[in-house]
């Protein structure tokens, strides 16, 4: 066991934190040994807005998944979003000195640290520095530039921005739980890593990440990410208009939504009532499910209109950018009724819900392929590509707890020995593409950045 590559993923979304253990099985499934819930008080709008809260809720999701699996869970795999977040298209190139040497992956480095020197708004930092398509002298559609010739260098780039504040926020939130941070993913990243197939990518694809807070969009084609956006309206607004709407508490508002809520008035019929229990004695409210499904069509029109912006701002209409493979909806609003009916309505384009199961192995708890978990399951696979020891077993050193002899301290001592081995975790490196490699090396650069801002602040 000791040999597993154990990985955790830590989603902090608005409405709810799951923190999920896994490894790969032998067939190259993914195999959830734990998995921790709890609900999110610290969070508005995918943004930390109180940290005592924020952590006091990881906590308890980290207790419960270690719990539930039998692992210590030492460091974790963070997903980031919320209304902070923004995307740029930018180009940028670069002239070799010697155009008679191959390309390395030294040039791609100066590439993208050229990338990083852009000037940005105030307050504002590059989370993502994601390169398309590269150009070598005027040569167009090259995917994979290492070990070519040229002189002049150039690529279009997806650049991620975010709030620097809000992300370290995030940061002090992890340590002060007792975690490390492994690694940072942009949420509708990692959803899309647990839902969408390679195909699909090719294709083109737009995924809408329907969360509590925020709706997350990711558009792929011809396998590279090409626009990422967060709409700043989520499930909580629906249960906010219901709750207004009917003049009832959020509770009932949620419990209304999730269990008779449809998206499309035309499938309720009029005499269709349901019965809500009345505050300390008074009398039952009766409310129509007709008027219950008007309230929340009205707000999630408006946030698939605002989500079918964003694709026509990508160029959906034009022909080469056409995505063929449609609209792919997860997360905890896509279990919406009509939902999907509802946005081939409005965009014409075809939907289906995305659920993780595809990556799930084939005993895995069926909860866990609900689309709610899918950015978590998102984030373990990312956390598995890290090769990172994320987790370790526990219940040995429970089960010798009790028994106070010294040279038991001992038997401990391998296990710490353990993570040396680590630095052999880079020997698959070796087949990764320029994409990973940019990906991987930014990354460590920024968790490093933030580990030493964290170590400043105290």
């Amino acid at each position: 066991m000791n040999k597993d590559n154990i990985a955790v993923g830590l989603d902090i979304g608005t409405t709810k934190i799951v923190a999920m253990i896994g490894k790969k099985n032998e067939y190259g499934k993914l195999e959830i040994l734990g998995i921790g819930k709890s609900k999110s008080l610290g969070v508005h709008r995918g943004v930390v807005n109180n940290i005592t809260q924020t952590i006091q809720s990881i906590q308890q999701a980290v207790t419960d998944a270690e719990n539930d699996s039998g692992y210590k869970i030492n460091d974790v795999v963070v997903g980031i979003a919320g209304q902070h977040i923004r995307s740029i298209q930018h180009s940028d190139y670069i002239s070799r000195p010697n155009a008679e040497e191959v390309i390395g992956d030294a040039d791609i480095d100066t590439l993208i640290g050229q990338v990083h020197k852009l000037a940005m708004l105030p307050g504002e930092e590059i989370i993502h520095v994601l390169p398309q398509e590269f150009k070598i002298d005027g040569q167009a559609e090259i995917k994979e530039p290492i070990g070519m010739y040229g002189g002049r260098l150039e690529s279009s780039f997806h650049v991620v921005v975010g709030q620097a504040a809000s992300i370290r926020n995030l940061g002090r939130c992890i340590k002060s739980a007792g975690l490390e941070l492994s690694g940072l993913t942009l949420e509708p990243l990692a959803s899309a890593d647990a839902v969408l197939s390679q195909e699909e990518k090719e294709a083109g694809v737009a995924l809408i990440d329907i969360g509590g807070g925020t709706t997350d969009l990711a558009i792929f084609k011809d396998g590279i990410i090409r626009h990422t956006a967060v709409i700043p309206f989520g499930g909580n607004v629906i249960t906010e208009d219901i709750k207004e709407g009917c003049s009832i508490i959020e509770k009932q508002a949620e419990l209304l939504k999730t269990r008779f809520g449809s998206a499309w008035p035309g499938e309720n019929k009029d005499n269709e009532i349901v019965s809500i229990p009345g505050l300390r004695g008074r009398e039952p409210k009766e409310i129509s499910l007709k008027n219950l499904s008007k309230i929340i069509h009205a707000r999630v029109v408006e946030i698939i209109e605002q989500v079918y912006a964003e694709i026509k701002l990508y160029g959906h209409e034009d022909p080469k950018k056409k995505l063929i493979a449609g609209i792919v909806l997860t997360g905890g609003g896509a279990q919406l009724q009509h939902i999907k009916q509802l946005v081939e309505y409005i965009t014409g384009m075809d939907t289906r819900i995305g659920y993780p199961n595809e990556h799930l192995a084939g005993d895995s708890d069926e909860e866990l392929s609900s689309p709610l978990y899918a950015t978590a399951v998102g984030l373990v696979m990312n956390s598995i590509r890290n090769n990172t020891k994320s987790a370790t077993p526990f219940v040995e050193m429970k089960k010798e707890e009790p028994v106070v002899v010294r040279p038991q301290v001992v038997v401990e001592e391998p296990v710490v020995e353990e993570e040396k081995e680590e630095p052999k975790a880079t020997q698959p490196i070796k087949h990764e593409t320029t994409d990973d490699k940019i990906k991987r090396s930014f990354f460590d650069k920024y968790i490093d950045k933030i580990k030493e801002f964290l170590d400043n602040a105290e």
